[in-house]
C-alpha cells in the first residue's frame, strides 16, 4: 500500500536505513579521528597543540556556515544533488587528510569534510520519502544511527590508528563517502515533489525570526558548550592516558565499556524526561553531574580514576544529547521546529570548534587541568542560567494539509479545541501547523473542522 509520497512502507523503510547510512559513514569519518589526533598527529610537519586542536574542529566550523544554506540549496535543486555534492567535497577533504604530511594539509581535508554538509538535506529528503504516520520512527531510526555511530567511531578510532596511522582512517573515510554516492544514487528513490515541511526543515525566513527567539538560546548555548566540551575532552584525555603508560592502540577497550555502561545509565532517566514529565530535573541532573567530573578530572592520576570519570562523563555528554533537542522541540513555536533546530545544530557545530581552538590553546598554554576547570566555570554559568528556565511543557506538533484556506470560523474552533496551544495557517503551504499536548487533543475533530485529510507530526 502507498501513501501520499507514493512509495510502498517497505520502500519507505529502505529509503530511510540508506539515508541513515549516510549519516553513519559521515559520523564515522568525523570522530573516529577525536581519540587518536593528538597522539598521531604530532608525526605531522609544524604541529603544535593549538593547530592540532584546530585541525580536531575546524570541521565544525564550515559544517556551521554551510548546513542551513545546504538545506536551502536543496529545496531548489533537488535534495539528492546537494547530498551527492556534500559527499564529494567530504571524501575530497578525507583523501587530502589522508595524503598531508603537514598540519596544514590535515587542516585543510578536515575543513572540506565539514564543508561536505549534508545534514539538513537528508533529513529533508527523509521528510519527502515517508508517510507523515511514519515519519516519527523514521527520524527516531535516523538519531539512533548518530548516537550508535558516534560511539562506534571512538572505539575504531584508537584500532584503526594502530594498524596504520591516521592515513588509514581517512583513506577508510574516503572511500566510504564514495560508497554513499554510490547508495544516494543506486538506492535512495528520487522523490516525485519537495514537500516543505517546517517542523522538519529550516525556512531561511522563519531561522531569522527564531534567532531572535530568546527562549530558545538557553538550549542553544548549551548544545554549544556541550560540544565544544566534546573536543577539548580529547584533545586532554588521550594523552593523559599515555603518559599513564596506557598505549593508544589500548585506548579502544577503555572506551567501549565505559560508553555501553553510559548509556545503560542514561536510559532510565530519559524516560523520566519524558514520561514522568521530568525534563527540567534531569537536565540539570546533567549539567550537575558534569560540573563535578571536570572538577575531577582536574585531579585526576590513575587509569581507574578516568574510567571512572569517563564513564560520568558520557552519561552526561549522551543525557544532554538526547534531552535539549527534545527539550527545544516542545518550546519551538508552531511551524518553526525545523528552523530552530537548523539554529540549534549550527551552534553545535560551532561549538565543536571554538572547543577545538580553546582546548589546544589551554593545553599549550596551561595543560589540561586548567582547561577542565575553565570548562567546569562554563558549565555552572550555564547550569544557572538553565535554573532560571521555565520547565518546558510537554507539546507536540500538528501539522494539517488544507484544500483551501480556513474560514474565520474554522480558525476559531480550531483554537478552542481540548489540547490546543497555538494555530499557524500558511496559504502558500496549503498547511496549517498547531502546538498542541497529546493527551488532550483528539486529531478526527481537527479533521472533522477543515474536512480534510491531515498529517501527524509529533515530536
Amino acid at each position: 500500500m502507498t501513501g501520499i509520497t507514493g512509495l510502498t512502507q517497505s520502500a519507505q523503510r529502505r529509503a530511510v536505513l540508506s539515508l541513515a547510512s549516510l549519516f553513519v559513514l559521515r559520523m564515522l569519518g568525523l570522530f573516529m579521528v577525536l581519540p587518536v589526533l593528538m597522539i598521531d598527529g604530532q608525526t605531522l610537519a609544524n604541529a603544535t597543540p593549538e593547530l592540532l586542536g584546530l585541525a580536531m574542529g575546524i570541521y565544525g566550523l564550515t559544517q556551521a556556515l554551510l548546513q542551513i544554506p545546504a538545506g536551502a540549496l536543496s529545496d531548489r535543486i533537488g535534495r539528492k544533488p546537494v547530498i551527492i555534492i556534500g559527499l564529494l567535497i567530504f571524501a575530497i577533504g578525507s583523501f587530502i587528510a589522508a595524503t598531508a604530511d603537514t598540519i596544514t594539509g590535515l587542516i585543510i581535508g578536515r575543513a572540506l569534510q565539514g564543508g561536505g554538509a549534508i545534514a539538513s538535506a537528508i533529513m529533508a529528503l527523509v521528510t519527502d520519502l515517508t508517510d507523515e504516520e511514519h515519519r516519527m520512527k523514521a527520524m527516531g531510526t535516523i538519531g539512533i544511527s548518530i548516537g550508535v555511530s558516534f560511539s562506534v567511531a571512538l572505539v575504531l578510532g584508537p584500532w584503526l590508528a594502530s594498524l596504520g596511522g591516521l592515513s588509514t582512517i581517512f583513506w577508510l573515510t574516503g572511500v566510504l563517502a564514495l560508497a554513499g554516492i554510490a547508495v544516494t544514487m543506486t538506492l535512495i528513490p528520487t522523490p516525485p515533489t519537495k514537500r516543505t515541511h517546517r517542523e522538519a526543515s529550516p525556512v531561511i525566513s522563519e531561522v531569522w525570526l527564531q534567532a531572535r527567539n530568546l527562549k530558545l538560546w538557553p538550549l542553544n548555548i548549551g548544545v554549544f558548550l556541550i560540544h565544544a566540551l566534546m573536543v577539548a575532552v580529547f584533545i586532554a584525555i588521550p594523552v593523559q592516558l599515555l603518559q599513564l603508560e596506557l598505549p593508544s592502540d589500548q585506548h579502544s577497550w577503555l572506551y567501549l565499556p565505559v560508553l555501553l555502561v553510559a548509556f545503560a545509565l542514561m536510559v532510565p532517566f530519559i524516560i523520566i524526561a519524558e514520561k514522568k514529565r521530568k525534563m527540567k530535573g534531569v537536565v540539570l541532573v546533567g549539567i550537575g553531574v558534569l560540573i563535578v567530573t571536570l572538577l575531577l578530572m582536574s585531579q585526576a592520576n590513575a587509569i581507574w580514576h578516568w574510567a571512572t570519570l569517563l564513564l560520568l562523563y558520557f552519561f552526561a555528554f549522551n543525557l544532554m544529547e538526547a534531552s535539549l533537542p527534545s527539550w527545544l522541540s516542545k518550546i519551538a513555536p508552531a511551524g518553526a521546529k525545523g528552523s530552530a533546530m537548523g539554529i540549534y545544530s549550527s551552534m553545535q557545530f560551532l561549538g565543536a570548534f571554538v572547543g577545538g581552538v580553546a582546548g589546544g590553546w589551554l593545553m599549550s598554554s596551561s595543560g589540561s587541568d586548567t582547561l577542565f576547570l575553565a570548562f567546569a566555570i562554563f558549565t555552572l554559568l550555564w547550569g544557572l542560567w538553565m535554573v532560571s528556565a521555565p520547565a518546558p511543557r510537554h507539546l507536540n506538533s500538528v501539522r494539517l494539509s488544507l484544500g483551501q484556506a480556513l474560514s474565520d470560523s474554522q480558525y476559531r474552533a480550531l483554537n478552542a479545541l481540548d489540547g490546543v496551544v497555538e494555530v499557524i495557517e500558511l496559504i502558500d503551504e496549503r498547511a496549517i501547523y498547531m502546538k498542541i499536548s497529546a493527551s488532550e487533543f483528539d486529531h478526527s475533530d481537527a479533521l472533522a473542522i477543515i474536512e480534510n485529510t491531515g498529517e501527524h507530526h509529533g515530536s
